[in-house]
C-alpha cells in the first residue's frame, strides 16, 4: 500500500494525477472531493479568493492528516492538495482522492479529511468582494457551515 501524498501547491490543482495516485484494482470505490471558490458567500459577491499558508507547518499537518486517515482507515489509499495563492471563481482550491475496497469507507475519508483540514491546517483565506472591499474568513466559523467534524482528525495542532 503506498503512503498518502499531501501536499500544497501553487499551480492548479491536476484532478487526473491525484485519481491516478489512488487508483488501484483492489478498490472498488474512488470518491473525489473538491472545494472550489464560489461567486457567493454569505450573501456578498466574490470575485476571488487569496489563499495563503504558513508552508512547511501546513503542509506537515496535511501530511498528518492523511496518515491518521489511514490508519484509522485499513486499505484506504488517499491523495490530497491545497492550493495557495490567488485563485478566481470556479478554481479548485482543494482536491481529496480517496479508493477503498468499499464506498463507505471512501466517503467517510473524505469527509474526515477536509473537515480536519478545515479546522487543524493553517491556511487562511482573504475573499475579494464585487465593491472592492475584502475580507479574511475564518473557515471553521462560516454561517453557512453546519458540518459535524470527526473527532478522531480535529485534535488541536501542537505548538
Amino acid at each position: 500500500m503506498p503512503p498518502p501524498h499531501a501536499a500544497l501547491v501553487t499551480e492548479p490543482i491536476n484532478v487526473n494525477v491525484l485519481m491516478l495516485r489512488v487508483s488501484d484494482d483492489s478498490v472498488g470505490a474512488v470518491t473525489l472531493f473538491l472545494g472550489t471558490v464560489r461567486k457567493v458567500n454569505d450573501g456578498r459577491a466574490v470575485t476571488g479568493i487569496d489563499y495563503e499558508a504558513y508552508g512547511a507547518m501546513a503542509e506537515r499537518e496535511l501530511l498528518a492528516i492523511a496518515n491518521e486517515a489511514v490508519q484509522a482507515i485499513p486499505g484506504l489509499r488517499l491523495a490530497v492538495e491545497h492550493r495557495v495563492g490567488t485563485l478566481n471563481i470556479g478554481e479548485v482550491s482543494v482536491a481529496i482522492a480517496a479508493a477503498h475496497a468499499h464506498r463507505a469507507q471512501a466517503l467517510d475519508a473524505s469527509r474526515r479529511v477536509i473537515e480536519a483540514i478545515k479546522k487543524r491546517v493553517p491556511i487562511w483565506k482573504r475573499e475579494h468582494y464585487a465593491e472592492g472591499d475584502w475580507n479574511w474568513v475564518d473557515p471553521t466559523t462560516s454561517a453557512a457551515s453546519n458540518t459535524v467534524a470527526s473527532p478522531e482528525l480535529t485534535a488541536p495542532v501542537a505548538s
